[in-house]
């Protein structure tokens, strides 16, 4: 039971810790605003956090079997993680587009992309991300793992998140399920992100705001929302 809780604690901060990494990065570097990234509507990325319990779980993995020498240990363990990392998220990307008709993202523009879901641009940004996690960042969540089990009563601020993010899972699948009938019926792949723009863009245009974490609440039906996206990737 104490196991699962961990795995629940860490899968948590992995969540919210890569949705606010996402929502900086969208604003600063990418889309230069401010966007609610991801499939569920709430505060947290379930992608990273499948990533943190992986990575957890693969640092914890004693090398000393294949090798003694800490360098070489560190390169294959990130090589190691790298790999996972790819592909936890080639599987979430490929569920999504074969089971929903959904892209949550697109790398098709990328050199070197497989299926548009992951490409070496991105396998390279897991490795740094592995590298960074595994010289400096493993030892704090130790220690975070270390303070829970220790507060084991904060299981409970661990339930109501897990909670909450099954309520939004229902919640965004039956979204996702209406998008997913309307694609098969237009006969495409749906880009998540970019469809949040097309309504957040139909919006501006009759002065209105798109709701932060409710991207696609809009005045027109989602059947019109998606003739509208399909316009404007043609108009690209």
């Amino acid at each position: 039971m104490e196991y699962f809780l961990i795995v629940a604690f860490l899968f948590i901060v992995g969540a919210v810790i890569g949705w606010v990494i996402e929502v900086l990065f969208r604003r600063f570097f990418s889309q230069k605003r401010w966007v609610n990234p991801g499939f569920l509507v709430g505060p947290y990325l379930p992608l990273y956090g499948f990533g943190l319990c992986g990575l957890f779980g693969l640092a914890n993995i004693d090398l000393s079997f294949i090798t003694t020498n800490y360098t070489l240990q560190v390169i294959i363990m990130v090589a190691l993680m790298t790999i996972v990392m790819t592909i936890i998220e080639y599987i979430a990307g490929l569920i999504f587009i074969k089971g929903m008709n959904i892209k949550l993202w697109d790398y098709s523009n990328r050199k070197g992309n497989i299926q548009g879901i992951i490409c070496p641009l991105f396998t390279f940004f897991w490795a740094v991300i592995s590298a960074v996690y595994v010289l400096f960042i493993h030892k704090f969540v130790l220690s975070w793992v270390s303070w829970f089990t220790n507060n084991i009563a904060f299981s409970f601020v661990v339930g109501v998140f897990i909670g909450a993010m099954i309520i939004d899972f229902g919640y965004s699948m039956h979204l996702a399920t209406k998008i997913k009938h309307y694609a098969k019926e237009m006969q495409i792949v749906v880009h998540y992100e970019k469809l949040k723009d097309t309504i957040s863009s139909r919006l501006k245009a009759i002065k209105q705001h798109s709701v932060f974490m409710f991207p696609f609440k809009t005045i027109e039906s989602l059947k019109d929302s998606i003739s509208a996206y399909i316009e404007a990737q043609k108009k690209d």
